[in-house]
């Protein structure tokens, strides 16, 4: 299949997956806020609504009443909120397919990282997203009813070991991605196995002799609730793979706990925001110090050195005295960066140059300076999985050059 035809299915997938997941973030966004702002009614009794509000939105007002229907016909239509969770699900994992596992669009095992065969690296991949949802959900159904403290402390434990794991094995960017799809697979898998059928009960009780059962709606609101604090940190690794600095760090992993304490923070500070008058300090001090923490983890001493190099240290270290020019670094970037970044890539992976950058002309490759010393010198994350071989020597070549002004002299 030509590159071309996987950047369509990359595109079609991509544009799906962002449209269902924003209408399933907003929809729990709303019923979050809903449950929170609902003022309770006067009157009890049966088929007494729970809570009601008045909103103000495009122009008219609308009126919200929350109930279980007590002695009250099912009403029709009733309008079931499921599909967004499916669609984010299905068009992610076919993002998965296209982007990692049947194409080369981006590196899934990297050298530098592990060993690992592509195929070795696909099944971690998808183990870790069928894996963390075994354990999940095991939790939830075993453990949870009983002590969800204890479920909790072990999922969190679990939790910090597939990331741990997962970043020891894939690429960085590619671990980021598989945390995020493993925590959207529990989320849907929320919505699958115990929202809906849930909410199936609570639709057959309606119209017997019984009423709806409070239980019912309790077991639903319980992974709704995990639903809720995931959505940030899923969100952010969603779009992790524009912050190469993030996750071609050393301690990427530390970083990626981070990042989900950090949106799983924030979440809380919102849900209780409305019983908390100070909320907005407290979401001030929550964000700085999410920030601060990033600060701090990035500033540890970053990615060293492979092992996969042939060079010595002490060239490496030659290279830092040398007067490095221009067509020093063009030759290795005409080597090792070019078969991408070009008006016509070499490499059939791609049907243009990666993100529009190309290194064709001298004034092209001035103007990237910037970009190269982060993604080819700092982070290394470039080449991918250093797939054209750059060597330590050639990387150093690189930073001199533009220590000495980056210019085409």
């Amino acid at each position: 299949m030509s590159a071309g035809v996987w950047e369509l299915l990359d595109l079609v997938a991509r544009w799906v997956h962002v449209i269902a997941g924003i209408m399933w973030i907003g929809n729990s966004l709303l019923f979050n806020w809903l449950d929170r702002n609902l003022r309770p009614t006067a009157a009890n009794g049966p088929s007494k609504p729970i809570g009601t509000i008045w909103l103000l939105h495009s122009g008219a007002f609308y009126y919200v009443e929350k109930t279980l229907l007590d002695g009250q016909t099912l009403p029709r239509p009733l309008h079931w909120f499921k599909w967004q969770a499916y669609s984010t699900w299905l068009s992610g994992m076919v993002l998965l397919l296209v982007v990692y596992y049947l194409s080369d669009r981006a590196v899934l095992a990297d050298p530098s990282v592990a060993n690992l065969s592509h195929g070795a690296a696909v099944l971690v991949g998808l183990g870790s997203i069928v894996g963390g949802w075994i354990v999940y959900e095991s939790m939830q159904r075993f453990v949870a009813p009983r002590t969800p403290g204890v479920a909790a402390a072990i999922w969190i434990v679990l939790l910090v070991a597939i990331i741990v794991a997962l970043t020891q094995l894939l690429s960085g960017r590619a671990a980021f991605l598989h945390v995020g799809a493993m925590l959207g697979t529990i989320m849907a898998g929320n919505v699958f196995f115990t929202i809906v059928p849930s909410q199936r009960a609570l639709v057959a009780s309606i119209g017997v002799d019984a009423p709806a059962s409070a239980a019912l709606s309790a077991r639903a609101k319980r992974v709704s609730i995990y639903n809720n604090y995931v959505t940030f940190p899923v969100i952010a690794l969603m779009v992790s793979n524009h912050f190469p600095t993030m996750y071609g760090h050393r301690w990427n992993w530390l970083l990626l706990l981070a990042i989900i304490a950090a949106g799983a923070a924030v979440r809380h500070v919102l849900n209780v925001r409305f019983n908390n008058p100070r909320w907005k300090a407290h979401l001030a001090a929550t964000m700085t110090v999410s920030v601060a923490v990033l600060y701090v983890i990035l500033a540890l001493p970053g990615r060293a050195s492979t092992s996969a190099s042939s060079e010595s240290s002490a060239a490496v270290a030659a290279v830092a005295t040398q007067a490095i020019t221009f067509a020093d670094a063009r030759h290795v970037i005409d080597r090792r960066c070019a078969v991408c970044h070009s008006v016509q890539p070499v490499d059939l992976a791609f049907s243009a140059a990666p993100a529009g950058v190309t290194f064709d002309t001298p004034d092209q490759i001035v103007a990237r300076a910037a970009r190269i010393q982060e993604r080819a010198v700092v982070t290394r994350t470039m080449p991918p999985a250093n797939k054209t071989h750059i060597t330590d020597v050639e990387r150093a070549i690189l930073r001199r050059w533009i220590e000495l002004g980056a210019t085409t002299k």
